[in-house]
């Protein structure tokens, strides 16, 4: 079963690899990483995304809480959150593709962000099953590189999991 976790930490050096060393001991593949500064000065986002059963991913969340710069975990719920990942695609493309290859990139709302004679980098946002139907349109022209972003996810609704933690 796959978990979207949402951990706020105190942006130490070394927390990073602190947090995914307690996935790979307990044999968890991360699927998804992602991490930035959060809305507060010396606090970081990571979004992780693993697939594993409830009861160890209780243990290992335990853990996380244990390590003293892990402020809160907070599980999302698929169901009230928003959920979006970015990526880059490079597509191979010729003067008889191209065009079929910018219309498919219309459909989803994905932006050309490089053109050269014989590739274009189409830059889509989007949920995981758009990001994911974008590339199955794609593929028969020839993928030549992706680079994609960890999913990001947040709260639905104007709560925030900072101001569970910090009165505002």
């Amino acid at each position: 079963m796959t978990h979207v976790l949402s951990l706020l930490v105190e942006d130490k050096p070394g927390l990073l690899t602190r947090v995914a060393g307690l996935f790979a001991r307990r044999g968890f593949n991360i699927e998804s990483l992602a991490v930035g500064p959060s809305e507060i000065d010396g606090l970081s986002r990571i979004t992780v995304v693993v697939d594993v059963e409830e009861l160890p991913l209780e243990q290992v969340t335990k853990q996380l809480n244990k390590l003293v710069n892990v402020i809160k975990i907070v599980e999302l719920d698929p169901s009230q959150t928003v959920e979006r990942e970015h990526m880059l695609i490079k597509v191979r493309v010729d003067n008889s593709t191209r065009s079929q290859i910018l219309e498919a990139a219309t459909l989803f709302r994905a932006r050309i962000v490089d053109v050269a004679t014989d590739a274009l980098v189409i830059e889509v946002t989007g949920d995981t099953a758009k990001v994911q139907a974008l590339l199955k349109v794609l593929e028969p022209y020839g993928i030549k590189e992706i680079a994609q972003s960890g999913l990001l996810a947040i709260g639905r609704g104007g709560k925030s999991i900072t101001e569970r933690v910090f009165k505002n």
